[in-house]
């Protein structure tokens, strides 16, 4: 936020962070860069597990690290000492959210029960993140990694080739997901704040936001009794939605109706293939999938994909080239979400990728870097 548009939404938000990893850290991260102001808790002389996870790293953490924990300050506080657990209550008192992701029960062996959190501060909102919710079964048993949860949500058994190996998706998409979700939790529960006086509890698991994120794949079994099954690229319910190859890379082509299914016929050459009664409409298409899409792959294949985009994109048929990582960062869009800061503590300048949201066309500034460890030890604040 500029300073002709004032504060920013959460300016005199205190988060008290004790969570690591992936979920927890991008949840208060975010709020971090909506203007609050984020104490993290870390293990004295290990920090986070994510500090550790490289390389490649930028002084002693990992880029990991560095993409979840901007806009925070980092305190080492030891849990398993008194001292310790009474700087958190302190802590807590003058908080209003505090975020954990420690194992079911843990934070009552403490002596850090979110009950009597709440009696020293009622208006404080609490959060926690489970691998499967307090009272499932598997919650005392099974590690809550992402990948374990895209093998136990059904996300493993669509993603990759048809008949393939089942695969996870490449990034830990779950654990952003549940992360996300948190956010939303926390921030209604700020807003009732506001009317009620008092705090709420919001409680996210990372199985229930990974079966909820399976949205149309989930319905279709739900109502349809249809299992889903890999299918590579396509899509399940919309045909043509799919990698095609030109005869020299990849590209994307996503018909998401009727009309454009005919403007696409004509890019082919082939108009009257969209008065064919077996792909007249989405329904009849994706009843007849794999017949379209071998007339589809034949025609493709005969110029390059560069030839193919230019001229989709003048019908006005969604496509895309497949970028990597690098052409992502190279085009005008995605350099425009680099985010440069200066970090003094590492010596370095970083490059990390900025908050999506933006508030009257201007993106959120960062206010801090990612911490080192302990680089707040200093300046813990008080209630």
């Amino acid at each position: 936020m500029t300073e002709e548009q004032g504060p920013a939404p959460l300016s005199g938000v205190r988060v008290l962070d004790l969570s690591r990893v992936l979920a927890g850290p991008l949840a208060t991260m975010t709020l971090g860069d909506l203007g609050a102001d984020v104490v993290k808790i870390e293990r004295p002389g290990e920090g986070d597990d994510t500090r550790h996870w490289g390389p490649p790293f930028a002084g002693d953490d990992a880029a990991y690290f560095l993409s979840l924990n901007r806009n925070k300050r980092s305190l080492t506080i030891d849990l398993k000492t008194p001292a310790g657990v009474e700087t958190v209550r302190r802590l807590a008192a003058g908080s209003d959210v505090l975020i954990e992701n420690f194992r079911p029960g843990l934070m009552r062996d403490l002596g850090l029960s979110l009950e009597d959190l709440r009696a020293l501060n009622p208006r404080l909102v609490t959060c926690s993140l489970t691998a499967f919710g307090d009272d499932a079964p598997e919650a005392a048993s099974r590690p809550g990694y992402d990948i374990i949860v895209q093998a136990l949500s059904g996300l493993m058994s669509i993603t990759g080739e048809r008949n393939g190996e089942p695969t996870k998706a490449g990034v830990a998409l779950l654990d952003v997901v549940t992360g996300l979700y948190a956010t939303i939790g926390i921030l209604a529960a700020l807003q009732e704040r506001e009317r009620s006086g008092v705090g709420r509890h919001v409680s996210v698991s990372l199985f229930d936001a990974s079966v909820a994120a399976m949205v149309n794949q989930a319905a279709n079994f739900l109502i349809g009794g249809i299992v889903p099954v890999a299918m590579g690229s396509q899509h399940p319910n919309i045909v043509p939605y799919q990698v095609f190859h030109g005869s020299d890379r990849p590209f994307v082509l996503a018909v998401g109706n009727d009309r454009i299914f005919q403007r696409a016929c004509e890019v082919v050459g082939h108009p009257e293939w969209a008065d064919d009664a077996r792909f007249a409409t989405n329904r009849a298409r994706v009843a007849h999938r794999d017949e379209l899409v071998a007339m589809l792959a034949s025609a493709f294949a005969e110029r390059p994909a560069t030839s193919w985009l230019e001229a989709l994109e003048a019908a006005s048929v969604p496509c895309s080239p497949i970028r990597s990582m690098d052409e992502v960062f190279a085009a005008p869009e995605g350099a425009a979400l680099i985010q440069t800061m200066e970090d003094e503590a590492r010596g370095t300048t970083l490059r990390l990728v900025a908050d999506p949201i933006r508030f009257d066309g201007e993106r959120l500034p960062v206010r801090r870097p990612p911490p080192t460890l302990g680089a707040h030890d200093d300046e813990a604040p008080g209630p």
